[in-house]
C-alpha cells in the first residue's frame, strides 16, 4: 500500500490522483546512538529511498503535482531553486520521465563542492537553465519570456504548494500504518528539515489525521522569508481547507490539531553554509547510524536531534531522512555548455 490517503479517503483518491513515481512505503528502522556515556534508540524514516533513480522528499510532492500538470494539458513544467537545488534536479528528472519539457529558474548560492554536478545533470537531461534574480521587474520579465505561450505548469519553490504538501499528508498516514504494525514505537518527536515548509506541514497534517499526538520538530534550513511559523500555519490551513473541500469527512479542525514546532537555532550563517555542529552530526550519523547526510538540510536536522538528546530529552524520537541516497546519473566529465546555461554559472565548476 503506497497511497494511504486514497485508501482511507477514496473520494480524495478519485479527485486527487497521483502519478506513481516513488517506491513507497519507505522503510523504517531502529538504530542505536551512543553519546558520551549514554545510548539512545532512534527511529529512522528512510525517505532517502523514495525513488530508485532519485530519492528524497521531493518525490512524494511530485507525484501529485505532475499528475495535476498532466490533467491540465501542460507540456512543460517550470520550477525554481538555487544552482544545486535537489528539488530542481528531482523535478527535471521526473518531469522528463513523464514526458514533460522542463525549465529551471536557478539563483546563485554559497559555493560548495558538487554544485557543478547538478548543472551538468541539467545540461545532460536537456533542462532549460535560466538565471533567476534581480529586481522584481527583472524576475517578472524573465518569467514572461520563458513561460508565456508554452503550456507550462509552474511548480513553486521546493514543490511546497498545498498540492505538494498533500504528498506528505499521505506520508504521515504511511508512518501511522507502520506504527500500527509495530514496525517502530510511537515517537514523541519527529525531526525534519524546514526548507519551503511543505514537507513538515504536510507531515504534521497527516499525523493529525491519523490521530497521533506526535510533535514535529521542523528545523529551519532556509531564510525566514521561506520558512517561518506564520507561513507554516497559513500553508497548513490552506491544505486542510482544500482537503475538506474535496472530502467533507476531513475534520474541520484538522489544522488546529497539528503539533508543529519551528526551530531556528540550527540555521547557522545561511542557506547551504555548514558549521561545526552540522559537520559533527554528519560524521556521527555516518559512523553510528549508517546514514549519508549533507550540510544544507539533513545535517542540520541531525544536529538538532543530537542537541536535544544531549540536553536530556529521553522520549522516543524519529529522524526523517529527506536526503536522496541514490547516485546521480551524470557524466562528471561533461564540458559545461554556456550556450545552454548562463556563463555566470561557470563559478560552480571545479
Amino acid at each position: 500500500m503506497s497511497n494511504h490517503l486514497a485508501s482511507e479517503y477514496p473520494v480524495i483518491g478519485d479527485k486527487l490522483p497521483v502519478l506513481a513515481l516513488g517506491d513507497l512505503p519507505t522503510p523504517v528502522s531502529i538504530e542505536t546512538l551512543s553519546l558520551a556515556s549514554t545510548s539512545h534508540d532512534i527511529a529512522i524514516k528512510h525517505d532517502n529511498l523514495t525513488g530508485s533513480r532519485y530519492g528524497g522528499n521531493k518525490v512524494r510532492k511530485l507525484e501529485y503535482i505532475l499528475s495535476r500538470a498532466r490533467s491540465r494539458g501542460a507540456e512543460r513544467v517550470a520550477t525554481f531553486g538555487t544552482v544545486g537545488s535537489n528539488h530542481a534536479v528531482a523535478t527535471a528528472l521526473y518531469a522528463s520521465s513523464a514526458g514533460f519539457a522542463c525549465t529551471c529558474f536557478l539563483s546563485h548560492q554559497a559555493l560548495r563542492p558538487g554544485l557543478g554536478t547538478a548543472l551538468r545533470f541539467h545540461q545532460q537531461h536537456g533542462t532549460e537553465i535560466v538565471r533567476f534574480g534581480g529586481s522584481r521587474r527583472d524576475r517578472v520579465s524573465t518569467l514572461r519570456k520563458h513561460l508565456c505561450g508554452r503550456r507550462a505548469w509552474v511548480i513553486p519553490l521546493g514543490g511546497s504548494s498545498w498540492l505538494g504538501s498533500i504528498g506528505f499528508v499521505n506520508a504521515g498516514l504511511e508512518l501511522a500504518a507502520q506504527i500500527r504494525a509495530s514496525d517502530i514505537p510511537t515517537p514523541a518527536r519527529i525531526y525534519v528539515a524546514l526548507g519551503t515548509m511543505g514537507t513538515a506541514v504536510g507531515l504534521s497534517l497527516g499525523l493529525a489525521l491519523a490521530r497521533l499526538d506526535i510533535e514535529v520538530q521542523a528545523i529551519r534550513v532556509t531564510e525566514r522569508q521561506y520558512a517561518n511559523a506564520a507561513g507554516a500555519v497559513h500553508l497548513a490551513n490552506k491544505t486542510a481547507t482544500l482537503l475538506r473541500h474535496y472530502d467533507p469527512s476531513i475534520p474541520a479542525d484538522l489544522s488546529a490539531r497539528t503539533r508543529l514546532v519551528c526551530r531556528n537555532e540550527f540555521f547557522g550563517d545561511g542557506y547551504g553554509c555548514s558549521n561545526d555542529a552540522t559537520e559533527a552530526a554528519i560524521t556521527i550519523a555516518g559512523e553510528q547510524l549508517g546514514l549519508k547526510l549533507e550540510s544544507t538540510y539533513s545535517g542540520k536536522t541531525m544536529a538538532a536531534v543530537l542537541h536535544d538528546l544531549r540536553a536530556g530529552f529521553s522520549a522516543p524520537v524519529l529522524f526523517w531522512n529527506t536526503y536522496n541516497s541514490q547516485p546521480l546519473e551524470v557524466d562528471t566529465h561533461l564540458v559545461p555548455d554556456f550556450d545552454v546555461m548562463p556563463r555566470e554559472f561557470s563559478r560552480y565548476f571545479d
